[in-house]
């Protein structure tokens, strides 16, 4: 299987358990897999043979910025979701989110998950 990926895909959202995470949008960061057959774009040369990471990337952000959920674990999970139901193509989806501002003392936090059809 191959892979497409979204590296360092940047947005924001209303996350958290906190009153100040409920009242401030923070940043998210994603890392998004996707294990895709590519063969047949490979001799097609047709974007519909395969994944549109662009259509991917711009979908991902309106869910984000349009969440409000308490958990990261949610949010990733309906982003996994969201991917696997409107992209029949991706068969795996390794999704990588980090938080940098949720915890001072470090550089970051999040959740790595994966998740197949």
């Amino acid at each position: 299987m191959d892979i497409i990926f979204i590296q360092g895909l940047k947005t924001q959202a209303i996350i958290g358990i906190y009153d100040w995470e409920r009242e401030n949008r923070q940043p998210l960061i994603f890392d998004i897999e996707m294990s895709v057959p590519i063969k047949s774009a490979a001799v097609s040369d047709n974007i519909q043979d395969t994944v549109d990471y662009k259509q991917v990337s711009d979908e991902m952000i309106k869910l984000v910025e349009n969440s409000r959920f308490e958990l990261l674990e949610s949010l990733c999970e309906t982003m996994c979701q969201q991917i696997l139901s409107h992209h029949p193509a991706v068969q795996k989806i390794q999704l990588k989110v980090s938080k940098p501002q949720a915890v001072a003392e470090t550089d970051t936090v999040g959740l790595i998950i994966t998740r197949t059809r």
